[in-house]
């Protein structure tokens, strides 16, 4: 598929057109971070490894042809460059492609980009316009600072994996998705966002920096909540909420839905499609602090009453009647869903040997200047000759990069691309 970043700035092209951003990170927090400013329209140079390049590479099964689905899933409209950062040459394109970028994002072990002559304070003297992101398990400062970080961490430290399961005595659940590092991804994204905004008004870059472990902790809004007010620590409740209820899933006679009848309004709308108005008058359930203390009541009288009939029947029913509800979907289910399907976030890509791929697509729209997956993640050093050629190393320049072993170049691509 032919790329549309040597195109003019069109309203096309996204938001972030003609953001030039570094990409320096692996996994998945990272490369939340550089996807999101990708699927905006900013071009994202992301440098890869060498040997063996990101680690979601090997992230298998699946795969899709001889990619992991999973780097196929977080580096579509990113261009992909080998570099090994240990050798002169490595350093010597890095400080090239640094020279012109506006966002540098990395998300190396603590204490990594320093030793490779790459740290914020030496850039910084350097390149002061240019917005530094760092992504780390526990950020930058305080006594866990050199601590290495993994989600599953996040979630344990930060109280989550404490709240999630089916019992308050039963033992710690972890969240099904990854959410410390897409949270942190994001959180990383919305920070150079404003980092930026800020450099456009007084020209002046700076450092951001977040982590899993912060990523995690606003995730528990409610539960800190919670704790902060009344001292107490929340516990496992399974799919209710800890402040409103009844607001969870309910298992029909064919299926689980779940329903949001949390506050008066929807409480009332709620009996009514269950055909249980004479609940509305049960001294355990008038209003939502007497639902909260009587929870295992509530849950029972009402699960009663969903298992008589089917899923459909009760979704149409309480959709009739304004009450916020869905199914339980599995991933198959919510990817084949018309509104899905309506929104775009399910896209096909063109990959540049695989053909077309699925993938999930961008979730911020604009009125003007829309954002598109437009180009599949790169093959291992898929666009390294494009891209020194565009940062002007000439071929013989190139040849000599390869033999030092400081870059590495697709597997016979390379004279298409170095021409």
């Amino acid at each position: 598929m032919q790329s549309d970043r040597s195109q003019p700035t069109s309203r096309r092209a996204g938001p972030l057109a003609g953001l030039k951003v570094v990409d320096l990170t692996h996994v998945m927090a990272g490369p939340t971070c550089t996807l999101m400013l990708a699927d905006m329209g900013a071009d994202v140079i992301k440098i890869e490894k060498s040997p063996n390049g990101d680690d979601t590479r090997h992230s298998v099964p699946p795969k899709i042809g001889d990619e992991a689905a999973s780097f196929l899933m977080m580096n579509r409209n990113k261009r992909g460059i080998v570099l090994d950062l240990k050798t002169d040459g490595g350093k010597q394109v890095l400080r090239r492609l640094i020279a012109t970028a506006d966002v540098l994002v990395e998300n190396f072990a603590p204490g990594a980009m320093e030793r490779l002559g790459f740290g914020y304070e030496a850039l910084h003297k350097q390149h002061p316009a240019l917005i530094y992101c760092s992504l780390s398990g526990f950020g930058r400062t305080g006594p866990y600072k050199d601590r290495r970080g993994f989600d599953l961490v996040a979630q344990a430290m930060s109280g989550i994996m404490s709240f999630t399961g089916e019992r308050p005595d039963g033992p710690p659940v972890k969240c099904g998705p990854p959410l410390s590092d897409i949270t942190a991804g994001l959180l990383a994204s919305m920070g150079i966002l404003a980092a930026y905004t800020h450099r456009l008004k007084t020209g002046e870059g700076q450092w951001v920096e977040t982590s899993l472990y912060e990523a995690a902790l606003v995730q528990t809004y409610w539960q800190s909540t919670i704790a902060l007010a009344a001292g107490t620590a929340p516990r496992a409740m399974g799919s209710a909420h800890p402040l409103n209820a009844p607001y969870q899933a309910f298992e029909a006679s064919d299926g689980w839905l779940v329903v949001g009848g949390a506050n008066k309004k929807h409480w009332l709308l709620m009996l009514e499609a269950l055909g249980a108005s004479e609940l509305a008058g049960d001294p355990r359930f008038v209003n939502g602090a007497d639902r909260m203390a009587n929870l295992k009541e509530l849950e029972a009288v009402l699960s009663e009453r969903f298992r008589t009939k089917s899923r459909a029947h009760w979704l149409a029913a309480l959709d009739e009647k304004g009450v916020p509800c869905g199914p339980v979907h599995d991933m198959l289910e919510a990817l084949s869903d018309p509104q899905t399907l309506a929104r775009e976030m399910v896209v096909e890509v063109e990959h540049s040997t695989l053909g077309p791929v699925k993938t999930i697509g961008l979730p911020v729209k604009f009125s003007e200047t829309p954002g598109k997956v437009r180009t599949g993640a790169p093959v291992y050093g898929e666009h390294t000759s494009e891209v020194l050629a565009e940062y002007g190393f000439d071929q013989k320049q190139i040849e000599a990069l390869e033999k030092e072993g400081a870059i590495v170049l697709a597997s016979g691509r390379r004279e298409e691309r170095v021409a």
